[in-house]
């Protein structure tokens, strides 16, 4: 763990690996520019791994990640990092939802175009977003690193994985932290493929094009979308 100067369970440094691992691969499809988005995971004694402020996702080192608690108190760190400050977010995911051990937040383009737009990720068009997300709806914005960003995704919580924030990015979260990145990756291709289809439709003259499933393939697609859920509580 090189010059770190707290010593971590072998649990605990498999998940900072996974943690920069992610944050590259953020950072590498364009989900992260710069400093933004952060993620964190739940560890065994109920606190909270998470990534620092004012660090590219792609280029965090295991050193640098922090431990807080659930009111938010800094429980370790090494010198000169500090937790972001958009874990007020994240603590909100892990106190509404004790399933969630894990919470991914980024700024993926297309996604964000759609939160910045305020149009939800609801097109019925593509199987694997409905099975593994239903829809994606977006929260009112508010102001960053202050609690008005956790009370704005409070009422989605209980019934979605992810969350377009309006005019900021995207929040995802999971039973574990490969999932609850793979969700973010999953809500950008869904609003790419929508991007997409829309300007298919308009350069035919047709508008937003795409052919949406019928009642009964949806109510097969919901019915195993709920059947994933109620197997990850």
């Amino acid at each position: 763990m090189g010059n770190m100067e707290i010593s971590v369970s072998a649990q605990e440094a498999e998940l900072r690996r996974q943690i920069c691992e992610i944050g590259r691969r953020m950072y590498d499809k364009d989900l992260a520019a710069s400093n933004a988005g952060n993620i964190s995971v739940r560890l065994a004694d109920g606190s909270i791994l998470c990534t620092p402020t004012g660090i590219s996702k792609g280029f965090m080192t295991e050193e640098c990640l922090c431990v807080i608690d659930l009111d938010g108190n800094v429980l370790r760190a090494s010198a000169g990092w500090r937790p972001s400050s958009e874990m007020k977010m994240h603590r909100r995911v892990y106190q509404r939802r004790p399933d969630v051990q894990a919470v991914v937040h980024a700024h993926p383009v297309y996604a964000t175009t759609f939160a910045a737009a305020g149009i939800p990720l609801d097109r019925k068009v593509l199987a694997e977003p409905i099975v593994d997300l239903n829809y994606v709806p977006v929260a009112e914005y508010g102001t960053p690193s202050t609690d008005e960003v956790p009370d704005s995704i409070e009422k989605y919580l209980q019934d979605f994985d992810a969350i377009l924030l309006g005019n900021h990015g995207v929040l995802t979260y999971s039973d574990d932290l490969i999932h609850a990145y793979y969700n973010m990756e999953m809500v950008e291709f869904y609003a790419r493929t929508i991007y997409q289809l829309t300007l298919l439709g308009a350069g035919l003259g047709t508008g937003p094009a795409g052919r949406e499933f019928t009642q009964e393939q949806l109510s097969v697609l919901n019915a195993m979308h709920e059947k994933a859920r109620r197997k990850s509580k």
